[in-house]
């Protein structure tokens, strides 16, 4: 059953609870309520925030709590289909209408649209500005308009689209229609830009931090790709990946010699039939493919939360770019890991092909291009030259890269870093990189002189060193934050605060001494990345039951044609994996187990979690609160509905010594004076399962700690709702009624206290 419109009002607390019921999150992530406040105000909005992030939750749920259909700019068929299949299984109502949906079928989606019932519309940008498609929305109720990949729409950006710009007829069309505009990737220009072409009304911007913490940054030399991407794969296995290269030959070469060492990989991109590109993105999407080798064309729709690599065979053409596709890996915020070969001799490719692809950009293409250089070259925090890219500082080094794990020898650069910046300062920030090393080298050519910059009190500052030594260190300036590079000015560097504090003495710079490109390829010891630790044999009990999740997720999303990862993520089978949940409440605990997929999906898991040691004590207390109806596994996809479903008798409870040994032994430990979390770690149980425990004693008239787990003032407050709902209100109500405040194990506790008072 899917939910089309709730009568909720478009609050902060309705969004929560739409959070928890429908995605299965106890809170949002940092920011993601300030964005979805300023919606439900009215406001354009615009959010910046890196791929995983948790960008699509920021429209969805307002949506949901808003009357209207949200329609969603969507830049590719595969994008829309992985979201809207992602929140039908969540339980909303979504469609997407494109060039892939037949005239019946979008008759009947313009339908629900009408009627009220769908939340969310997601069109192509093609489709949003057809004949007589604007006259269709104008017959909607719409609650706003959210454009997604954002930077499409300018110029400036790493893949701008020319049907994106017409999308200001948004703006002229619906005036009072509040916009939404997302992505991941911007940098100061490009920002701007989003807002000037969208024509947004004064709106709010939110800049998410780019940081991803979990992703590992590896640089490599050039030398023997092949080799190391078969020997990285060997210590990777089953972990699925993206390698992109950057020509076609490479991708199918490269493919069939992965296919060769027994991995099931495949190749994308543009010189395919669209059907066969489709084919392999689906397989590869179902898990039927471990490793896609793919030109940049590949990528941009991939919803893959599970993606646990990504390596670029080639230097990508600009940063933007590169951590857009390294996004790709990790999206549910476990380890990953992103790696790049690099020799000077992609450089001289890429500047080649730049210089044909688009005259009118070729100075602004190659300007970043030299940025993606200097990244791949440099000596200091790769991640703290990605979050300066895109304004952001990061305090420390990440300790999560190449570089922080082997660093390289610096010197005190506070000096010659000052030269740099009071020759940027007295040039007015109007210098670019050229012109600034030809003002310290005190060079006498015409762009110098005509604008009197011999004159300077910093002209010749630098002399003493060469040409390349100064194009080395103004970049090491560049990642580390303190100038930037102002496109739209002539390409001139300009100061920012940081490197204020440098120019005036307040903070010290360290840097690399200068080592030319191909005398550093030829000595890769010394920069060669630390390799990632080879994967553990899965031995322990967890990994055994993370596997055993993974497989049951990978059959059942083949019988429903969905990807695996739509049904759960890697992370929250992950966490089912350590908690072992055996019943409803510990299951809804899990993060990212909403109530639809629990109706769906839940026993069919937790009798997983028990075929693999689950405890039976737990099992033993579930009640018809507790659990869905029954569902066998071998039947999982032939499954009535629910209200249909006969339930089966329960299994005989498990009664012997056993069980009641472990629950006596969990209840020594507790009057011993331990924590809940002390006597789990101290037994290898689940927390759920020590919780479960307790419950059982106090039913059975041991006593507890009340107090330790339950204050006064949390007794009264559930007493209260107690009283509200009248009668003897199921578990779930009362959850619901204290809008989530407290869990299941509280609550059950409680009701047993206040029996125990009146003496029942």
């Amino acid at each position: 059953m899917l939910f089309a419109a709730e009568p909720l009002a478009p609050t902060i607390e309705s969004a929560r609870r739409v959070l928890k019921k429908y995605y299965g999150y106890d809170a949002f992530r940092p920011m993601q309520e300030d964005i979805i406040g300023n919606i439900l105000g009215g406001q354009d909005t615009v959010v910046l925030m890196p791929t995983g992030g948790g960008k699509s939750i920021c429209f969805q749920v307002p949506a949901v709590v808003q009357e209207g259909v949200c329609v969603v700019v969507s830049p590719l068929i595969a994008l829309m289909k992985d979201q809207v299949e992602a929140l039908k299984a969540n339980g909303i109502s979504a469609a997407y209408i494109n060039s892939s949906v037949g005239m019946s079928e979008q008759n009947n989606i313009a339908a629900d649209c009408l009627n009220g019932y769908l939340k969310l519309l997601y069109v192509s940008p093609e489709k949003l500005l057809s004949e007589g498609f604007m006259t269709f929305l104008k017959r909607m109720r719409i609650s706003m308009f959210a454009i997604d990949e954002a930077h499409c729409i300018s110029s400036w950006g790493h893949d701008f689209r020319p049907e994106y710009t017409q999308l200001r007829v948004l703006r002229e069309q619906f005036p009072n229609t509040p916009i939404i505009a997302l992505t991941a990737t911007a940098d100061r220009l490009t920002q701007r830009d989003i807002q000037q072409q969208l024509r947004l009304n004064n709106p709010r911007v939110f800049l998410s931090s780019f940081d991803r913490p979990n992703l590992n940054l590896i640089v490599r030399p050039g030398q023997d790709r092949v080799g190391g991407i078969l020997e990285f794969l060997e210590r990777h296995q089953g972990e699925a990946g993206i390698v992109y290269c950057l020509s076609r030959k490479q991708c199918e070469t490269l493919a069939q010699k992965i296919q060769a060492k027994g991995i099931k990989a495949g190749f994308y991109h543009a010189g395919m039939t669209p059907n066969q590109r489709a084919a392999v993105q689906e397989a590869f999407l179902k898990d039927d493919l471990q490793v896609i080798v793919a030109t940049i064309a590949f990528g941009m729709g991939i919803d893959k939360s599970n993606v646990r690599w990504v390596i670029h065979y080639n230097l990508p053409k600009n940063i933007e770019g590169y951590y857009q596709e390294i996004g790709r890996a990790g999206r549910d915020g476990s380890p990953a890991t992103a790696v790049l070969f690099y020799s000077f001799g992609d450089v001289m490719s890429l500047r080649d092909m730049l210089t044909k692809e688009n005259p009118n950009l070729t100075q602004l293409n190659l300007t970043k291009l030299e940025r993606m250089q200097q990244f791949a070259e440099a000596a200091s925090c790769r991640r703290k030259i990605l979050l300066n890219y895109f304004g952001e500082t990061l305090a420390t080094d990440c300790g999560n890269c190449d570089i922080c794990r082997n660093p390289p020898t610096t010197f005190d650069g506070t000096k010659l870093a000052q030269k740099a910046l009071s020759a940027v300062v007295r040039g007015r920030e109007r210098l670019s990189i050229s012109l600034l090393i030809d003002v310290l080298r005190g060079m006498r050519n015409q762009a110098v002189l005509s604008q009197g910059l011999d004159q300077i009190k910093t002209y010749g500052a630098g002399r003493d060193l060469p040409y390349l030594d100064w194009y080395s260190y103004i970049h090491q300036m560049l990642n580390d934050g303190l100038v930037y590079i102002a496109y739209e000015e002539g390409y001139s560097l300009k100061i920012t605060d940081l490197g204020r504090e440098v120019l005036q003495g307040q903070r010290p710079i360290s840097m690399k001494k200068f080592q030319p490109a191909e005398k550093a390829e030829k000595t890769p010891r010394g920069r060669k990345a630390a390799a990632p630790t080879a994967k553990a044999t899965p031995a322990t009990r967890e990994a055994q039951l993370f596997d055993a999740l993974r497989t049951l997720r990978k059959r059942i999303a083949d019988e429903q044609g969905v990807p695996p990862y739509v049904i759960f993520t890697d992370s929250t089978l992950q966490e089912m994996a350590e908690e072992r949940p055996v019943n409803r409440t510990a299951m809804l605990a899990i993060s990212g187990v909403g109530m639809k997929k629990f109706e769906t999906y839940g026993e069919v898991f937790i009798r997983e979690v028990l075929a693999h040691g689950g405890n039976p004590a737990a099992q033993a207390e579930l009640d018809e609160d507790d659990m869905p109806s029954s569902l066998g596994p071998d039947d999982f996809s032939a499954a009535p509905p629910r209200a249909t479903r006969k339930r089966e008798p329960k299994a005989a409870p498990t009664t012997g010594n056993d069980v009641n040994s472990t629950m006596e032994t969990t209840h020594q430990l507790h009057r011993m004076g331990l924590s809940i979390e002390a006597i789990a770690q101290r037994r290898d149980l689940a927390v759920s399962t020590v919780q479960s425990h307790l419950t059982n004693c106090y039913a059975k008239g041991l006593e507890l700690r009340i107090e330790e787990f339950l204050k006064p003032q949390e007794l009264a407050e559930i007493q209260t709702a107690q009283a509200q709902l009248g009668g003897s209100p199921m578990l779930r109500d009362l959850f619901d009624h204290l809008r989530e405040q407290y869990d299941y194990f509280k609550l059950r506790l409680a009701l047993m206290y206040f029996k125990k008072l009146r003496g029942e």
